[in-house]
């Protein structure tokens, strides 16, 4: 029995140094990227760019807080990934409300600009997903944060496309449309992930109370 503690022990530390070097790897290359994507954004006029910079700016809030309970119990896990919720909701309304700005005073964007850096935003979040990948199921904590590197390649790819078309239609829609489906897409994953968060720190908080009255 004390071999098969200690094996797992070490299993679980193994997990959890894992974690920690995967959280820490996501969480510089998002910096570097909220920075490049937010700077390229304001430049460039694009309200998709702004938006994308703002959930990299999520996504680096989120990976340090995954890192702050990495080695901690399940009712911890479960609140930081209600937190990570959170920050996608108020991300999600806060580019809803930019999108309304662009809407009544807003100009086209320019699209070169919104195209490379969008292409390099993709590219540094597909090395994030597939480091995250291996680590996904591990607990509810890494769960969410799996979750908002995927959604960062739908908003990646989102930027790609409309600067596409504002080169095509010299238009600000598309620039919009793409910043009000980012927005949409950070609402729904906000709601998934407090749904799964709520449901786990219930669950802790069960297990707790079958531990005490075990004990007693």
């Amino acid at each position: 029995m004390a071999g098969c503690c200690s094996e797992d022990d070490v299993h679980l530390q193994a997990m959890r140094d894992g974690q920690r070097r995967v959280l820490w790897i996501v969480l510089a290359l998002n910096a570097v990227m909220f920075v490049g994507e937010f700077t390229a954004g304001w430049i460039a006029n694009s309200t998709a760019l702004l938006a994308d910079s703002l959930d990299m700016l999520g996504d680096t809030l989120v990976y340090a807080l995954s890192l702050a309970v990495v080695a901690q119990g399940p009712r911890a896990k479960a609140l930081s990934a209600g937190f990570k919720g959170a920050v996608m909701l108020i991300f999600g309304l806060a580019v809803g409300a930019q999108v309304i700005v662009k809407l009544l005073y807003g100009l086209p964007p320019q699209a070169p600009l919104m195209a490379v850096v969008g292409t390099l935003a993709l590219a540094g979040n597909i090395v994030c997903l597939i480091l995250l990948t291996r680590h996904r199921e591990d607990d509810v904590n890494m769960s969410s944060v799996w979750v908002c590197s995927r959604n960062d390649l739908f908003a990646n790819s989102g930027v790609i496309a409309a600067a596409a078309l504002v080169a095509l239609t010299h238009s600000i829609w598309p620039d919009l449309l793409i910043g009000a489906a980012i927005a949409a897409l950070f609402l729904r994953s906000s709601f998934h992930v407090i749904g799964d968060a709520r449901s786990a720190y219930h669950e802790s908080r069960i297990d707790n109370q079958t531990g005490v009255r075990g004990r007693g």
